[in-house]
């Protein structure tokens, strides 16, 4: 991995311990191995927020970070037989060098020497609801404390949820972590348009295509080019899988003729990207295929204008259900003499027949990366509303108003299954178009366009 300086590191847990307070302690563990079967685990990938505050990737370790700013961190002891069977431990020696920590000590230590650091503190922090059983092994080591309550010790009053602090830090991206994710980016981009070339040579040349030979070229694409690992399982879906959101890659017959979703990206340094690229599978749109295509890219067009500092997160949502719900309409998808114009398609949220996600999130070191949706200064303002379609009544609150370093997807779609009333033209067509884009002063930078989203770029391209 391309490690930064672990002055960022070190300036990351300055700060969050300068919101936990004089009297604060947070405690973060790392990710735990998880067994795949008998004698293999699953690859390991460290805990998102643990790596955040301290660069580490390691198993079996653990953070302290207190108010006045002390890190001490728990890892793993030299162990020279079982680094020959499980690989390099950096150790509690070298952990202090080579992170920028105050103190490092055995994990084998922990126990013994957590209710003596949490000792005098008055409020514990530590991620609510990510590790499990965590809850159980801070009750222990508090009881162990208060155990010693008649001999002066004194035992925290306050445990409190880290989580809302880190995800605030972790929302916005600055200088190496969006240099990370561009270059991520390029990877991804680069990755997909390999799968669409080789899906069109395979057509051209009569051979047997399925969905799991364009997934393998994209995971080939992205360990060639340096990524550790795919960002999150990719969609690869051929015909009307790709009406299945979450589809995954699977044995499905790629035809000429049907198009194919592909939705992947890698990661790269602990970052993510996410792209979602919808193509014909010998490299030619229909004219229905084309019809829908273009609306979706119409609606994601209008999105991207909306996204900019100063916008609401809802804004590009709202942008992009306006474009679909009057092109449904437009289609013949949507009969406006059931359902109205515009406006009323869009109170009934008639439209969700054909297009029930959101039109984006966050995106950082997770896929569906952290930090509130919700305005920090309007969490108090709630309205509510009557759901048209479930009954159910909403609790709206303000959408985060979007400023510089806000790293999001953009990502419309729209799915037509077979369905009475629905034109046969546009049976069993998915589409969707995902970027990612940083929000800037002016509006946003689309870091994933090196792969082309419009026809006749995505038609040129597959004929190369």
């Amino acid at each position: 991995m391309n490690e930064p300086s672990p002055v960022v590191y070190a300036e990351r847990r300055a700060k969050l311990a300068a919101m936990l307070g004089p009297k604060g302690i947070a405690i973060v563990p790392s990710a735990p191995e998880q067994q795949r079967n008998r004698d293999s685990d699953f690859l390991y990938r460290q805990d998102s927020y643990f790596y955040y505050l301290s660069g580490f990737t390691e198993p079996k370790a653990w953070l302290v970070i207190t108010g006045e700013g002390k890190t001490t961190l728990f890892c793993q002891p030299k162990d020279l037989e079982r680094e020959i069977w499980d690989g390099y431990r950096l150790g509690p020696v070298a952990a202090t060098g080579q992170l920028g920590l105050e103190e490092a000590h055995s994990v084998t230590e922990l126990d013994a020497k957590l209710p003596g650091l949490l000792d005098g503190r008055e409020v514990v922090w530590y991620p609510f609801a990510t590790h499990k059983a965590l809850e159980s092994r801070i009750d222990g080591w508090l009881g162990t404390l208060r155990a010693r309550v008649r001999y002066g010790a004194l035992c925290p009053q306050q445990q409190r949820d880290l989580c809302g602090l880190l995800d605030e830090m972790r929302l916005f991206k600055y200088g190496h972590e969006q240099a990370i994710m561009r270059r991520a980016s390029r990877i991804s981009a680069g990755a997909h348009v390999h799968a669409m070339q080789l899906c069109a040579r395979m057509l051209r040349d009569v051979q047997p295509v399925r969905e799991y030979h364009l997934d393998a070229e994209l995971l080939h694409e992205f360990r060639r080019q340096g990524s550790q690992y795919p960002a999150y399982g990719s969609i690869v879906a051929a015909g009307a899988n790709a009406c299945v959101l979450h589809y995954r890659a699977d044995a499905g017959e790629v035809r000429a003729g049907e198009l194919v979703l592909i939705d992947a990206g890698c990661e790269l340094d602990g970052y993510a990207s996410d792209i979602t690229r919808t193509f014909p599978a010998n490299g030619k749109f229909s004219g229905p295929q084309r019809a829908l295509y273009e609306l979706v890219l119409a609606s994601q067009e209008a999105a991207i204008a909306a996204t900019r500092a100063g916008a609401r997160f809802t804004d590009p949502h709202e942008a992009t259900v306006k474009v679909l719900a009057q092109g449904m309409l437009d289609l013949g998808l949507l009969d406006g003499n059931k359902f109205g114009g515009l406006q009323d398609v869009i109170e009934k949220r008639a439209y969700f027949q054909f297009y029930m996600h959101r039109t984006g999130h966050w995106l950082g070191m997770d896929v569906h990366d952290c930090g509130s949706y919700i305005e920090p200064s309007e969490v108090g303002s709630v309205s509510e509303r009557t759901d048209p379609l479930s009954g159910e009544i909403i609790r709206d609150r303000p959408a985060r108003i979007l400023k510089p370093g806000m790293v999001l997807t953009i990502e419309p779609g729209i799915y037509v299954r077979a369905a009475e009333g629905v034109p046969l033209q546009y049976h069993n067509i998915g589409i969707r178009i995902e970027d990612d884009a940083i929000v800037t002063d002016n509006g946003c930078e689309l870091i994933t366009r090196d792969v082309p989203v419009g026809v006749q770029e995505i038609e040129a391209l597959m004929r190369e």
